[in-house]
């Protein structure tokens, strides 16, 4: 039996879907146990611990963003095997945004009050790439992996040197995003401009202050 073809009301509800997974606590299953849990927790003053968890909560926003945009990437796709990459590598990511929560619980903290607000607009930028063309669509992934790694390194020179739980998590991450970025590139993505990605650093610093903080 042939499989059934999804319509355009099918892909809306599974977006719908996807988007309450990402954005309720404890919904996101991870493939990959977190790196995290083959370091021992170590204890860190209190002013540590908050650092800490205000810079997991960026990364953990970032994650949400992420799912976002692939999902947008993938409604409005032009070619199918596009749409299949896009949403393989949302699925990548949960991996990210569960070790994220997960290490945001170890240490007594939360998620972002502001992912509803990130996940509307990352969903909405992503969808206006793909409805421009893939090459911008997955230019724009690259772009974005490339921000993205440019705060993990960042994150890593900032978090405690003794909590080892958190830095294992980022380091994996970095790994993970630069393989996307990178195949993002390779399969046709338009290199952007130091200018367009000049303004995607502005915004993205204004989403990593704010998702620090609330």
């Amino acid at each position: 039996m042939s499989e059934r073809k999804l319509t355009g009301l099918d892909r809306l509800l599974l977006q719908a879907d996807r988007a309450l997974r990402t954005l309720s606590p404890g919904a996101p299953c991870h493939a990959r146990p977190s790196p995290g849990k083959s370091e021992a927790e170590t204890e860190l003053s209190d002013a540590e611990r908050r650092h800490a968890a205000g810079l997991m909560r960026v990364n953990h926003s970032g994650e949400v963003c992420a799912q976002a945009l692939y999902q947008g990437q993938a409604l409005t796709a032009k070619l199918p095997e596009v749409r299949g990459e896009m949403e393989q590598a949302a699925d990548e990511e949960i991996d990210h945004l569960a070790w994220c929560e997960q290490r945001l619980r170890e240490l007594d903290s939360r998620p972002s009050l502001l992912n509803p607000l990130w996940y509307g607009l990352s969903f909405g930028l992503g969808a206006a790439a793909g409805k421009v063309s893939d090459r911008i669509s997955l230019g724009f992934v690259a772009a974005t992996e490339e921000q993205v790694c440019k705060h993990l390194e960042s994150h890593l020179q900032h978090l405690p040197a003794e909590d080892r739980r958190s830095r294992a998590v980022v380091e994996q991450m970095l790994v993970d995003e630069e393989e996307h970025g990178h195949a993002a590139l390779a399969a046709g993505g338009a290199r952007f401009p130091a200018p367009l990605k000049g303004v995607m650093t502005l915004v993205s610093k204004v989403m990593t202050s704010a998702s620090y903080k609330i």
